[in-house]
């Protein structure tokens, strides 16, 4: 594959800026890459699809007709982040977490936001991942949001915007991890030489942070893994997260409730369980609690977990900072709680329930993307200049219908990077999700799962639309120089 005819072609790209002109911290990779022999990339893109099969790296697809469990797809070509940029990543996502945490907690209690007429009280009720039922709560050390995956994107100037936040379960960093894996054997001369900051560290953060939140003094706090089970989309990371961090994997019959703690069945009895790293949504939690008719969760483990028996995370109650209606006042929630500017901006918002900017997208529809408000995955987004003249009309008839659950944005010129397809380098669009801890302080991980969509010309990058992914290369902050193969 010879990258010295491959063309950004007018968007920006994250490995060139222009025709055969590498970015000043791809120059290494590339001049690596075309070192290569004739042929090599692409036997070194079919072992790494071979290990990922190997290492039995999946995601499954609802409502498929080709079956449920599919290998995730994955491009051989790296990512590179500059540390100057990776370091406003994190100045940025460390601000915005620090922010979306004060408000949850104010949320569910003083409701501070809404008196002062920040946020109208109507939004936040009429949020579909607000619960009445944690007004009051007190997670531990003031905790909600433990595991956050924003997703990033950049405009044809570079700039990087934040898309959305995913605050209930945000999935995707088992991936992040075996692509890390796969690429050290695909690559390992290149690798060295490149030197990227590790990912791979992520489980054992993932351990120290839940077992901080456990309530346990003397000894380790027992962590376990709540998955609703194989069928879901993400439970190969449920397992491999579990596996990796050395904790029980279990789904709601393997836990109870004995003496108002919680406890898992094992072949030597009952063993308590201090920390749940729950990978199901708020209403399967608590049949008691939430909805009645659950059979994924545990009946009185809200009880347990409003007495300080048990912690959760994340915390019961964060979905509401991922409704999109509230990702549109995130810079007004940052200046509110920390009197600060946003360091990562949002994408111009329209929100259709305010009647001047709903009139704007119903006019400009076949220009914007526009999106549903809790729909996540890539469903419920409306690509408008993609769009047939009947999907709109149907659309705008749903926004008028029910104007509180769409939102509408400009739509971008998302940057690009090289792809292998059938053994030559072409340009596909990509987004970057980053992955937090945050326990006894905000960590971000260096790097995080860029998605890939592989359809020609398409902006979803998200799995279960056709997309796929590739490692993140974050350099260090002062990288080795020179050093081919």
């Amino acid at each position: 594959m010879r990258l010295d005819a491959y063309d950004p072609g007018g968007f920006y790209d994250e490995l060139f800026a222009a025709a055969g002109q590498p970015r000043p911290g791809a120059s290494l990779l590339v001049e690596n890459l075309k070192a290569l022999p004739e042929g090599e990339l692409a036997m070194r893109q079919q072992a790494a699809e071979k290990a990922l099969f190997d290492l039995g790296i999946t995601f499954n697809v609802y409502n498929s007709q080709a079956g449920l469990e599919r290998i995730f797809p994955f491009d051989v070509l790296p990512r590179i982040i500059e540390a100057a940029e990776w370091d406003l990543i994190e100045r940025g996502l460390r601000q915005r977490i620090q922010a979306l945490n004060l408000f949850l907690s104010d949320v569910y209690h003083e409701q501070r936001i809404v008196r002062d007429g920040i946020i109208p009280g109507e939004l936040i009720r009429s949020a579909t991942g607000y619960r009445k039922e944690c007004r009051g709560l007190n997670p531990p050390w003031g905790v909600w949001c433990h595991i956050t995956g924003s997703d990033l994107v950049k405009d044809a100037d570079g700039k990087l915007y934040v898309l959305e936040d995913n605050l209930r379960c945000p999935s995707g960093v088992s991936y992040m991890i075996g692509n890390r894996q796969v690429m050290k054997r695909a690559f390992p001369q290149i690798f060295g030489a490149i030197n990227p900051r590790p990912v791979e560290d992520y489980p054992s953060r993932l351990l120290d942070m839940l077992q901080f939140l456990g309530p346990r003094g003397d000894q380790a706090p027992v962590v376990a893994v709540l998955t609703p089970g194989t069928q879901n989309s993400a439970y190969f990371e449920h397992s491999f997260l579990a596996q990796q961090m050395g904790v029980e994997l279990v789904t709601g019959s393997d836990l109870v409730m004995r003496d108002g703690w919680l406890n898992m069945r094992t072949t030597r009895g009952f063993k308590r369980v201090d920390v749940l790293y729950r990978r199901i949504d708020d209403d399967f939690l608590d049949p008691l609690t939430f909805r009645s008719d659950s059979m994924l969760g545990v009946p009185g483990l809200m009880e347990a977990y409003r007495a300080g028996r048990v912690a959760i995370a994340n915390a019961p109650g964060t979905g509401v900072a991922d409704d999109k209606v509230i990702y549109a006042y995130v810079p007004q929630i940052i200046k509110y709680y920390l009197g600060e500017e946003i360091i990562l901006p949002n994408v111009d918002t329209y929100m259709c329930w305010v009647p001047e900017q709903q009139k704007y997208v119903l006019e400009h529809m076949a220009e914007l993307v526009i999106k549903t408000a809790n729909d996540s995955g890539g469903y419920g987004v409306l690509i408008g200049p993609h769009a047939t003249s009947a999907v709109l009309a149907e659309w705008a008839l749903r926004i008028k219908d029910n104007p509180r659950n769409f939102i509408a944005q400009r739509t971008l010129s998302l940057s690009r990077s090289p792809v292998m397809i059938d053994g030559q380098a072409e340009g596909r669009h990509v987004d970057l999700r980053p992955f937090a801890l945050y326990g006894r302080d905000i960590h971000i991980m260096p790097g995080g799962l860029t998605r890939v969509a592989l359809k020609k010309g398409s902006l979803v990058v998200n799995s279960s639309q056709g997309g796929g992914s590739k490692d993140t290369w974050v350099l260090p902050a002062n990288p080795l120089t020179g050093g081919g193969l």
